[in-house]
């Protein structure tokens, strides 16, 4: 999963998730209408948090 962070100004927005980065940059102009022309922005990859991970790598063994 994804996650799309926009900085604009002061403000941070978080966008997603998204099953793929090709599905948050294909939203990116939708969410770009709505901020100023300096605005940042940066696709994230969203990481499973260890336990949740060791908890399903447990139940496919």
């Amino acid at each position: 999963m994804y996650l799309l962070t926009v900085k604009d100004g002061l403000g941070t927005r978080h966008i997603g998730p998204y099953p793929s980065p090709k599905h948050a940059s294909d939203d990116l102009d939708r969410i770009l209408e709505s901020c100023s022309d300096r605005a940042r922005w940066q696709i994230h990859a969203l990481e499973m948090p260890e336990r949740v991970g060791r908890e399903l790598h447990a139940m496919a063994s």
